[in-house]
């Protein structure tokens, strides 16, 4: 059987390689996909947290929630993503530096 402490090891990882995507890399949409590995990671505690909560399943309740916000915003930040790239030519962060005409 799989213990707590597995599943927050293995959380704990999954973390620290989206936190060091979002800093390391110059790319609008491995930036995104950072974020999703950090959103992803606190969605595995949740799961494991309420793997131990049998009568409420809260857990699992708050990753659903998570899971759908998570969805959202991914399509939101695409659409924003294409509107740059639409406008600049490029999804370097870095390339974007003006807001109006």
């Amino acid at each position: 059987m799989i213990s707590l402490t597995n599943y927050l090891v293995v959380s704990g990882m999954l973390f620290c390689i989206g936190l060091y995507v979002v800093l390391v890399k110059r790319n609008a949409i491995q930036i995104l996909i950072g974020i999703e590995m950090m959103l992803n990671a606190a969605i595995l505690n949740l799961v494991a947290f309420g793997k131990y909560d049998k009568v409420n399943n809260g857990g699992q309740m708050f990753a659903l929630f998570a899971i759908i916000l998570a969805a959202a915003t991914t399509a939101v930040a695409l659409a924003i993503i294409l509107n740059v790239y639409r406008r600049y030519k490029t999804i370097d962060p870095d390339k974007v530096d003006q807001l109006k005409d």
